[in-house]
């Protein structure tokens, strides 16, 4: 029986993108043993998971590095076939080197991937990111695209049904950078353009109550849902919604691990770094036009470096209407 490790220790879409990887080594190993390691805050993502059977909750904010060695030491004592790292920082590469896992299998920009078993290339121009994390794998699987999935449970959509009646569509937002977030001025358009036929759920995290208040007060309708649902409680209000209209973050990548339809705006980054959706309906927005400054960056600033920001302001919003 074989036994595999998967690291991701980053952001929430990340690890959402990384459960490609648990999908494809169960459909080629069903009997396996998969675990995985993430940081504190992202374990409800992995809940009710039916073939993730342990999951290792890193605490990078207490005691970093003193974490690291805690986990490390829990890793060796699990005797692993292949420890599975889809991260490019260095402390990611160090709880794979320490971890005892026969085989070390990791992106070549992770400064230490020298010490891996198996380095795999990352290359941001081409390609979606969930083939670049399959390829850590592909040499005892295939290398056909995975969708990433998510496990809501019935209790989820139950608690769903009581918050929300048929037809909705959901908003998310907000972003961790600025620059990859559409602006209010644009969601409120937006709004305004679906709120006869549809009521607009908005969604994210506590801290992104505020945003979403300001937009539903300006459109005069909506129900702000944020900070108030679970990873998956929101995951099962995206399965269900007529459209779910996301930035470049995390819930456009939980919409493809439910494979509901979605329509994802790019603002400051674009499609070709390889976070595009997924789902079978979906749809991307963006300017029209090129832009000499676009992209400016893969993760996006908390300011537009230019002082325009045109590639938001400047999306034609009526392209995004169902």
């Amino acid at each position: 029986m074989k036994k595999f490790l998967i690291i991701q220790t980053a952001f929430t879409g990340d690890v959402i993108l990384a459960t490609s990887v648990a999908e494809k080594l169960h459909a080629y190993y069903p009997d396996a043993v998969i675990h995985f390691v993430l940081r504190k805050g992202n374990e409800g993502l992995l809940a009710n998971h039916p073939f993730i059977s342990k999951v290792f909750v890193w605490d990078k904010k207490q005691g970093k590095y003193s974490q690291l060695l805690k986990i490390a030491k829990q890793l060796r004592a699990e005797n692993y076939d292949r420890v599975i790292n889809l991260q490019r920082f260095a402390s990611s590469g160090l709880l794979t080197v320490l971890s005892g896992g026969k085989e070390k299998v990791g992106f070549d920009k992770n400064p230490l991937s020298f010490l891996f078993t198996k380095k795999v290339k990352h290359e941001l121009d081409g390609g979606h990111e969930v083939e670049r994390n399959i390829a850590t794998v592909s040499d005892i699987t295939d290398n056909t695209l995975q969708r990433p999935v998510l496990y809501p449970s019935k209790a989820d959509f139950d608690k769903i049904a009581t918050l929300l009646t048929k037809p909705y569509v959901v908003f998310a937002p907000a972003s961790v950078w600025f620059t990859k977030q559409l602006p209010k001025e644009q969601w409120v358009k937006l709004g305004k353009l679906l709120v006869s036929k549809y009521t607009i759920a908005f969604i994210g995290g506590p801290g992104d109550a505020d945003l979403c208040n300001e937009i539903q007060a300006e459109i005069g309708s909506g129900v702000v849902l944020a900070g108030k649902l679970s990873y998956l409680e929101s995951a099962a209000l995206i399965k269900g919604a007529v459209m779910n209209y996301v930035n470049d973050s995390a819930p456009l990548h939980m919409a493809s691990a439910v494979n509901a339809p979605v329509t994802a705006f790019f603002c400051s980054t674009v499609p070709k770094f390889g976070f595009g959706p997924l789902s079978d309906i979906s749809k991307i927005v963006q300017i029209r036009e090129e832009l000499y400054c676009r992209p400016c960056g893969l993760h996006g600033y908390k300011a537009c470096p230019q002082g325009h920001f045109r590639c938001a302001y400047d999306i034609d919003i009526t392209e995004a209407l169902v």
